[in-house]
Order: structure tokens, then sequence, then C-alpha cells
């Protein structure tokens, strides 16, 4: 096992350092505004990773933390002058809203920076104690991490400190080197002034790094199996973590996992960048959260997403017909529950998580059970459904599981469609009853036009979203 592996390639191969126990920490959202659906993808990406070993049959310990004090936050609360905590807790509060909707799990624990900032001044003082820190010669407060004490930098990155540009978290005047990065940040005369804490080095506020590195240990000790974010985090944040922390004298992570980006155009999502597509906006394209998650689950990880309202909403169809297929084939033979795993999806999840290949296997399923719902065949309906509905739970999305099946994600409104759709269906039959055939089509024709689809079975009329 090396200690820089990039991703849990082999999830087969994957030893935990407690047997039977995972700890992970994903690197959560610095929360200066609402969130868009690249910062979802690492929320799902992780929460698939989360229920693949949760199916294993291992306890999960899974941290994600909020940074809430952090130059970001306090640049916002400047410029719309307001406490920098009621930006960062707003926002908080829309982040959690979307990951309940995409279904995603609890953390275990969700710590926030500004709850931890005893952890990071213990965690600095080692630092000093050990000569890879020191407070800054010129007065300011700041205190630095010296990068040319720990020989091992670079190497999550593959980058040298001679290779690197300088980092821009300090004046030059006060650093030992121009690459060494920043523990602490002492006062600034044109920051917030209720963003600082009383410290050994004067009064400040915790440099970005830090505070995972505190976090992390705070909640899975000393060392720790699996460290996620997304790949534009490996450089500087991770590997700043991992110099601090094994300079520190913690093991730290023992793998990392790094999810690609999703990309608006040429440029990556990012609200610094303005260019960003949120949960609202989905809603407003008519595709559901389910579908959402469908489709930012359905790429491989490591994947890069182009992002395009076309290629949303295909994989919208897409997850339609998986849903359409399980709601029709458990009015036949009854929801039944989650079956066995076929192999072909088992050994693509063990494949370095390979949810592209496992949802082949899904759709050959979806096949399998339509061919025995046009058969009445069953006991191969039973089956099918069994699988897909198994496939789609590690998946996050199966359609008769929470929170999709009893509409209790803010957004989807499931409950309501059910009634109105509902009432619709009532005065369809009504005028049927009455042989007025022209005005039962055009209850249907209204509802197609809306989007839904009405099939007339031997057990009723039955309704679907979408294509058939």
């Amino acid at each position: 096992m090396r200690l820089y592996d990039t991703a849990v390639r082999a999830v087969r191969d994957f030893v935990p350092r407690v047997p039977g126990q995972v700890g992970i920490y994903l690197c959560g959202l610095t929360v200066q505004a609402g969130p868009h659906i690249g910062h979802l993808r690492s929320a799902v990406n992780y929460d698939v990773l989360r229920r693949w070993f949760l199916h294993r049959g291992y306890a999960v310990t899974f941290v994600r933390n909020i940074t809430d004090i952090d130059d970001k936050v306090l640049a916002k609360a400047t410029a719309a002058g307001r406490p920098y905590w009621s930006i960062a807790y707003a926002n908080e509060i829309l982040l959690a809203a979307d990951y309940r909707r995409l279904g995603v799990l609890p953390p275990t624990y969700e710590p926030r920076a500004t709850g931890h900032v005893p952890e990071m001044h213990a965690l600095i003082a080692e630092l000093i104690a050990a000569g890879h820190a020191y407070p800054a010669a010129d007065g300011s407060g700041d205190v630095y991490f010296d990068v040319r004490s720990f020989p091992a930098y670079g190497d999550l990155s593959g980058q040298r400190p001679e290779d690197m540009r300088g980092t821009p978290d300090g004046p030059a005047r006060a650093k030992r080197d121009a690459h060494d990065f920043a523990l602490w940040k002492g006062v600034k005369p044109d920051e917030p002034g209720d963003a600082y804490w009383t410290s050994p080095w004067g009064p400040g506020r915790p440099g970005w790094h830090i505070e995972c590195s505190a976090m992390a240990r705070r909640y899975l000790g000393a060392e720790f199996d699996i460290h996620g974010g997304g790949l534009d985090l490996t450089f500087p944040h991770h590997e700043n973590e991992i110099a601090q922390s094994r300079a520190a004298g913690l093991p730290f992570a023992r793998y990392w996992v790094h999810h690609a980006l999703l990309n608006l155009g040429e440029a990556k999502m990012s609200k610094s960048l303005g260019n960003v597509v949120d949960l609202e906006y989905v809603a407003s394209l008519g595709v559901r959260s389910a579908e959402l998650r469908y489709y930012l689950a359905a790429p491989h990880y490591r994947s890069r997403i182009d992002y395009s309202d076309d290629a949303l909403r295909e994989a919208a169809v897409a997850y339609q017909r998986l849903e359409n297929f399980v709601h029709r084939a458990a009015e036949r033979v009854g929801p039944g529950a989650p079956g066995e795993l076929p192999a072909d999806f088992v050994a693509a999840m063990e494949d370095d998580l390979n949810t592209s290949a496992a949802l082949a296997v899904v759709h050959e399923s979806l096949r399998t059970g339509n061919s025995a719902l046009a058969a009445a065949d069953d006991a191969t309906l039973r089956a099918a459904l069994a699988a897909v509905r198994g496939m789609l739970d590690i998946l996050g999305v199966d359609p008769l599981a929470a929170p999709w099946h009893d509409g209790s994600t803010g957004g989807d409104l499931r409950g309501v469609v059910d009634a109105l759709v509902a009432l619709a269906l009532e005065q369809r039959a009504q005028a049927r009853s009455r042989k007025d055939w022209a005005a039962a089509d055009a209850v249907r024709d209204q509802l197609k036009q809306a989007g839904v689809v009405v099939e007339d079975t031997a057990h009723g009329p039955r309704w679907t979203v979408g294509e058939q």
C-alpha cells in the first residue's frame, strides 16, 4: 500500500485501518455563496462510495466539513456589509437543503471550521515546536509552515517547490521562503472586525489548510482511511494538508480519492467565475432531483462532465425508463425489496467505483425486465425488478426508496402531482362512463402536453412522466 495513492483503484483490494470500519474525510464547501451542481457532483460521488462500503458490510464514519471562515467568506461579508457568520450560515442552510433534495445521506459528523479553532491552535503549536512552522518576524501575527522542512512536499501532486510559484497568502517579507503557506493569519485592518480569535501569536484567524487537518484529527484520529475532494484541491490544499499533518507526526490519510470537475463550456463551474447552474435552474428545465442525481452519478467519478441542458435531459429520459419499469413491474408482482446484485455490477463497482460500467448492467437488466413484462413471465420479472432496485439503491436512485418514493424532497412535489393527475384521471373516467369519448381524449391529450403519459391497462389507467 502506498501513502500517496490518488484513488482507491481496486475497491476489492482495499484494506481498512481498522477491520470492518472505514473512516472517510471529505473536504466540504466554503460557504461564501449557494451551491451549484458542480458541488453537488462531489456530494453524489462520495455518497455512492459510502453506500458501496455500507453494502460491503463496513461501518462507515463519514466526515464532511463546512469552511465558514475563509478569505472568500470575509470578502463577501465586507462587500455586503453583513457579519461573515450570517453569510456563511445562510449558505450552509441552502447547501443542506440541496443535499436532502438529492438524497445524499447525512454525514456522521459535519464540523464547522469556526468550532475547532482550539484544535488548530494545538496543531500549529506542535508544528512550531517540531521546527516545521514559525511566527512571522514582521509583527503581523502570521504563522507559516516551512515547506523546505518537509522533504516529501509535492509527492501527492507530483510537483516540487522549485517549480512552483510563491503562495499569495502573506507578504513576502514575512516568509522565510515564498512557497511557505499560512497556518494562522493575523488581524488585517480591511477585514471584518468580528472574524478573529485570540491566539498565542496574537489575534487572528486560521489558514484554510490547517482547518481540515485539525478537524480530521478531531473526528477520525491521527490516521484514517480515505480523504476525498475535487481534483482542483490536489494542489495546494491537499498537498499542504499532508505536509502539515505528517510533519506533526500524524500518519493522516492512507488513500486519496479525487473526483473530476463539472465544466460549463471550457471552464470549470465556479462561483468566482459566475458560470454556475444550480438546482433551481435544473428544476426550471423540468428535471427532477432524482434525474439530476442520476446524471451526476452516471459518469465515472474521475471523468470530466461537460454540462449541457440537452445532456441533462437525455439522462432524465434514461432514468425515467428505469423508473417506469420499476413502477410497472411493482404493480404486477409487488415491489419486493432490492435484491442480490449481478456479478458484472459488483465487478464494475469494485473496479475503481466504475458507475458508468455499472449502469450498463442496470440497463441490461432493464431490457430483461421489459421482456418479462411483455411475456407476462412473473418469475423473471420479479428477479429483474429486485436486481434493478438493488443496483439503483447503491446509486441512490431507487424509485421505490426514500426520498423519491414518498415525495419528501422539497422540490419534487411528487405527492401533489399524484393528486392532480388522479383528479384528471377521475374526470376522464367519468367522461368514458357516459361515453363522452371526445372529453376523455381531451383530458388524456392535456396530460400528455404536460408531460404525463396515460396507459390503459387491465388494472386500470396508469401514468408516467415523460416517454414510454
